[in-house]
């Protein structure tokens, strides 16, 4: 693909909200998610000309953000664990309230359910996440999952069935405790 600015600026307006939606609902943070836009653009922007092809634009974009996510995740984690031992991270208000996030799109009626709902989609294990958020919250169909996670339609059902189970019994567990408050 040439690398020009003007395909570039088509491809940033096509696909920017696409790209921070899919970040918001991984993060959960408004700020991370502007973050994580900006660098996956900065580098769709360099990469352009790498671009083979073997995919569609859109799953190549889709598949550098969920990276960048992960990515954004694991090093955030190891701050966490810094600050365990004694290191103050960067953003100790941001560390203190992890799995607080309120969702733009919730209504303030449902916020404690949401952020308990946010919470469990968390503690997925990070290919049921990824597969989990990629469907119910961006809407993808198993073979686009596929294709953005590298997997076969086959492992995208297997994740999204495991990641299911193991939601309705956290959910299951969590709102009994919800409900003794």
């Amino acid at each position: 693909m040439k690398n020009n600015l003007s395909d570039f600026q088509n491809i940033y307006n096509q696909h920017r909200v696409l790209v921070y939606n899919v970040a918001l609902n991984y993060l959960q943070n408004r700020e991370d998610a502007e973050e994580i836009t900006q660098d996956v653009f900065i580098q769709v922007h360099h990469s352009m000309h790498r671009f083979e092809q073997h995919s569609t634009l859109k799953t190549w974009i889709y598949r550098i953000t969920i990276n960048k996510c992960l990515d954004f995740i694991k090093h955030k984690n190891s701050k966490k664990r810094f600050f365990i031992f004694g290191t103050k991270s960067q953003n100790e208000t941001e560390y203190l309230n992890a799995g607080h996030f309120e969702h733009p799109g919730i209504l303030l009626v449902n916020k404690e359910k949401a952020a308990v709902l946010y919470q469990t989609i968390n503690e997925l294990p990070e290919n049921q996440k990824t597969a989990f958020v990629l469907s119910k919250m961006d809407g993808l169909s198993n073979p686009e999952i596929a294709a953005v996670m590298e997997i076969s339609i086959s492992a995208v059902e297997s994740l999204l069935f495991r990641g299911k189970t193991a939601l309705k019994e956290k959910l299951g567990l969590k709102f009994k405790e919800y409900r003794k408050k």
